[in-house]
């Protein structure tokens, strides 16, 4: 859940932004030249995917082992900006709280 936050918080601050400003001053390329970076160098994966305004992509990618995490978004015509970077990424599951009816 926290993981699902973390990304939807960030693609509303992403579609603020807009695709423009997305992609001035920020590393873009080609989608699959980035995603083969990330996966080579810091062995990490998508861990969650959601689609914001202007028919672009934002991802989480991730390494559980080396803790790296990327924040990736991707135009329709398939430019891939890296939009965060950072590590000690942890995966998060809410546990029910005791007593919870649900």
């Amino acid at each position: 859940m926290i993981r699902q936050t973390l990304a939807l918080a960030a693609l509303a601050a992403l579609t603020a932004a807009g695709a423009a400003s997305a992609q001035q001053g920020r590393a873009c390329g080609p989608r699959d030249t980035v995603l083969e970076k990330l996966e080579k160098r810091y062995g990490e994966t998508r861990q969650s995917v959601g689609l914001a305004a202007n028919e672009q992509m934002v991802e989480v990618y991730a390494s559980p082992e080396t803790g790296t995490w990327t924040i990736l978004m991707t135009s329709a015509a398939g430019v891939t900006c890296l939009m965060a970077t950072g590590q000690a990424f942890a995966e998060w599951t809410e546990t029910e709280a005791a007593g919870d009816p649900a």
